[in-house]
């Protein structure tokens, strides 16, 4: 359980290589007094290991530093049992198709461009540390495309082993509900919906909300028109 479900302070790390832009997201989320920035980093390795001292709720990842990338940090902070709890969000001036796609597979659980307003980045802190998936408004339909496109490419097999139940909550992890979300869409507690997306997690092999959506598409569960 994270330090945002018991009613603590969100603790964030920032891993920007510009300081500026780090002093402007530190000033950003003071402004929230349930976001405590807990550690900073200038490049992806520093990225890495101020994350396995500090194991905060929410990471904040450039892409493109020098050394080890915001990718290759993401992927290891991800691979790491020990920071399991820790959410890492993508936030960058790009959003090229390949950088989107690249970050999703390697379980970033958020890609949100810089020039979002600063309510948006503090509601996006708040969404990712309370367990759901986030895309930038701009690239969301785009991305939903891509994942439509695939709709029905996924061995059916890979659902024979869910029960009716469970395929419903991944249908609604699919629609990018969060835990509270989805207890309110199925009249359960949230505390069943946290139970049933770990089942899902362990069931389908899935290493993190953004892949259950995947799989969500892939197998047809979510359709376009049905967002």
């Amino acid at each position: 359980m994270t330090s945002a479900e018991v009613g603590a302070k969100i603790r964030v790390v920032l891993v920007d290589d510009q300081e500026l832009v780090r002093a402007g997201l530190r000033t950003l989320l003071a402004r929230d007094p349930e976001i405590e920035v807990v550690g900073e980093a200038f490049d992806g390795r520093s990225g890495v290991r101020v994350v396995q001292q500090t194991r905060p709720d929410v990471v904040l990842m450039d892409l493109r530093m020098p050394g080890l990338d915001g990718l290759g940090a993401t992927r290891q902070i991800v691979g790491d049992p020990a920071m399991g709890g820790t959410q890492v969000v993508v936030l960058t001036t790009f959003d090229d198709d390949e950088d989107i796609q690249a970050a999703m597979q390697v379980g970033a659980a958020g890609y949100l461009l810089k020039d979002l307003s600063p309510d948006e980045l503090r509601r996006a802190v708040h969404v990712v540390a309370g367990g759901a998936a986030l895309l930038a408004p701009a690239i969301t339909r785009r991305v939903m495309q891509q994942l439509a496109a695939r709709a029905g490419t996924l061995n059916p097999a890979l659902l024979a082993d869910l029960t009716e139940r469970e395929q419903e909550v991944l249908r609604h992890v699919g629609l990018g509900e969060s835990n509270d979300e989805i207890a309110d869409s199925l009249v359960i507690s949230p505390a069943t919906a946290r139970t049933y997306v770990s089942r899902l997690l362990a069931k389908l092999d899935a290493r993190d909300r953004s892949q259950l959506v995947i799989i969500a598409y892939e197998s047809g569960l979510v359709t376009p028109g049905k967002l």
